[in-house]
């Protein structure tokens, strides 16, 4: 089954009003067993630009959706070599405070657990344990044949091979590691094929008009079900398959509770949203909880 691809949600009735006030935010975490469900806006302190905030990505172009990248060879072509390019950014991004702290909630037993909409591993790299990657990760690559999987630092090194000289200018960076590049630029990239059976590669990633794989979804369900409460962090929760855990667990009445610039289509099940950069505001929190973050830097993926 795929889901059809949701770009964007109109707000229907009156809006939760935002706030600058953290002492929910902080009272949740106190009492522990709390649930992170982190999006795109965590991760644009550390250079990735999200997809709907202020400048966000879908302002400009379209994601690439399975069924154009399954279904037509030049769509993959422009796929991966502006997602080639854009891995040269990509990879090297770091984690910053937000990530750091809820790492910190972590090993001090605050937080439960992670889901994250995002595909860029910077919760690992922080050293967050037990995340669930909802949408998978650009760090690997898999084959639509056979199923055979490599790391993204070997694709790109097969890549650079085949491409010699290729190093256009990219009129921007998206928050998939996708390259803003013209027809033009693209060229004729050479896509490289699975060394295996000469199949279709893939980023192990979920695209906009594909399902997440049923497994994943029903082990996120597990940890809501195990939550006593669900923090939203950097969020629009435009997308069903973040949104249904934030129905989840107010359905289960635990306690809702946003970190985001923005309003988002989760407003109305939550009891506060905090409109506050995210890495000031979890510092604050982890201030407040006397919980020190943890500053090392990590390597790239």
């Amino acid at each position: 089954m795929r889901m059809r691809p949701t770009l964007s949600w109109t707000p229907a009735g009156d809006p939760l009003p935002g706030t600058t006030d953290l002492r929910q935010v902080t009272e949740a975490l106190s009492s522990g067993g709390v649930l992170v469900l982190s999006g795109a806006g965590i991760s644009t302190e550390s250079g990735i630009p999200d997809y709907r905030g202020a400048g966000g990505s879908l302002s400009r172009h379209t994601p690439m959706t399975y069924q154009d990248f399954t279904a037509a060879p030049q769509a993959r072509r422009r796929y991966w070599a502006r997602s080639h390019l854009g891995w040269r950014t990509f990879g090297q991004a770091r984690p910053n405070a937000g990530h750091r702290a809820v790492a910190a909630f972590g090993r001090h037993g605050l937080v439960s657990g992670v889901i994250t909409q995002n595909v860029d591993g910077l919760h690992q790299a922080a050293g967050s344990q037990d995340v669930v990657e909802l949408h998978g990760s650009l760090a690997r690559v898999v084959c639509l044949s056979c199923g055979a999987g490599c790391s993204r630092q070997e694709l790109a090194r097969r890549l650079t091979q085949a491409n010699t000289g290729f190093d256009p200018v990219a009129a921007g960076m998206n928050p998939d590691g996708d390259a803003d590049l013209t027809d033009e630029q693209v060229g004729d990239f050479v896509v490289a094929p699975c060394t295996v059976c000469g199949g279709v590669l893939k980023p192990d990633v979920v695209f906009f008009g594909e399902a997440v794989p049923p497994a994943r979804v029903a082990a996120c369900r597990e940890l809501v079900e195990r939550a006593t409460s669900l923090l939203v962090l950097g969020s629009s929760l435009t997308v069903m398959s973040g949104l249904r855990f934030v129905r989840q667990a107010a359905l289960a009445g635990k306690p809702v509770l946003i970190v985001n610039r923005d309003p988002t289509r989760g407003d109305r099940h939550a009891l506060t949203r905090v409109e506050l950069p995210l890495g000031a505001a979890l510092g604050a929190v982890a201030d407040r909880l006397g919980v020190p973050l943890d500053g090392r830097p990590q390597p790239p993926l």
